[in-house]
Parts: structure tokens; sequence; C-alpha cells
């Protein structure tokens, strides 16, 4: 099995995410939760979320999942949106 780093869209991701957030590093999360990457896999692809989100520092994210006031701050959003238009017009 090919390790994260060794896909090809990985360096991609990591233009993307450096031009807006030249700190900016993606690393490998692994996540709970249900997608449609455990039917992809039967076909032999392997699939990848990429959600980039810039978080202030003092914000506890992990504490807003799935709660009652589960939210991001738009200005993350808008990070996520400009780092995914240049991911996408880069592939």
């Amino acid at each position: 099995m090919r390790a994260f780093a060794d896909d090809e869209g990985v360096p991609i991701w990591k233009a993307a995410l450096r031009a807006e957030d030249p700190d900016g590093h993606p690393l490998p999360y692994l996540m709970s939760g249900g997608t449609d990457a455990k039917s992809f896999s039967t076909l032999g692809m392997r699939c990848y979320g990429f959600s980039p989100l810039l978080l202030p520092a003092d914000l506890n994210f992990m504490s807003l999942f799935h709660g009652i006031d589960e939210r991001v701050p738009v200005d993350a959003l808008k990070f996520g949106v400009r780092v995914l238009e240049r991911f996408l017009a880069d592939c």
C-alpha cells in the first residue's frame, strides 16, 4: 500500500494550501464518520477528504462537532473555499 505522501494529489494540496497559508501543512488525520469512500474502495479507488479550514487558535473546534451549537467561523470557510478553488484549478 502506498503512503499518503506518495499520492499524486498531495503536492497539489500542499501548493494550494501554502498559497493561502505559507506555514500550512496538510497532514493525514483519521476522523470518524461515514462517507462514500467505502464503496469506492471496493473498486480499488483511494479516497481522501480535503477540508481546509483556518481556525482561530482559541477555538475548541472538536468540542463543537455535532453539538447543539455546531459551527465554524465564516472566515475559516472563506479560507477553505479559496484553497479548494486553487486545488481544483490545478488538478
